[in-house]
């Protein structure tokens, strides 16, 4: 993200994750918006910049818009950056909270939450290797099953988050309760 007029840079990018990983943190983490007032990179972009110098450092998106990018693509770059990374990605996933980002897709803004609980119930088992879900309305599902895999066992953890939503707080709870354990 661009503070005042820095601009944007690899250097500026490998910096801050050099500065992440010297100050021990546990992660460092991209965002996710098409347009916005203050510039950034493209998360995931910005994450593939920097695996090789994020040593130990979990790679987050933080909250890639799978309502938006759609969960066959956004499956295929985590997956793509989870092998890279030896399987240190971590998938924070949201509907998004700029009416912006959906003008700019031709996607309305009323049907994010739609789009994103049914985005979420076919990323999850691309991203575990899981059958998915029959029903869907949105988004079609690929005919043979993704690869590369994941490199992390078990899959690509996933995080929910939104921007001070309760209606996100709520899908997050109500995923964690029905997981088996």
């Amino acid at each position: 993200m661009e503070f005042g007029d820095e601009g944007q840079s690899f250097a500026r990018l490998s910096g801050a994750v050099d500065a992440a990983r010297e100050s021990g943190l546990a992660a460092v983490s991209a965002n996710d918006h098409f347009l916005f007032q203050t510039p950034w990179l493209d998360g995931a972009t910005a994450l593939a910049a920097v695996i090789d110098r994020s040593g130990a450092l979990e790679l987050a998106t933080t909250v890639a818009n799978v309502a938006l990018r759609g969960p066959v693509p956004l499956a295929k770059t985590l997956a793509a950056l989870d092998v890279l990374s030896g399987g240190r990605v971590i998938a924070g996933v949201g509907p998004g909270s700029s009416e912006r980002d959906y003008d700019a897709v031709g996607v309305l803004f009323e049907e994010r939450w739609e789009r994103f609980d049914e985005a979420v119930a076919i990323l999850r088992p691309l991203l575990r290797d899981e059958p998915p879900p029959e029903t869907r309305r949105h988004y079609a599902l690929p005919g043979s099953p993704q690869a590369p895999a994941p490199g992390r066992p078990g899959g690509v953890p996933i995080w929910i988050g939104s921007w001070g939503s309760a209606a996100a707080a709520g899908r997050g709870l109500r995923r964690q309760e029905s997981r088996p354990g």
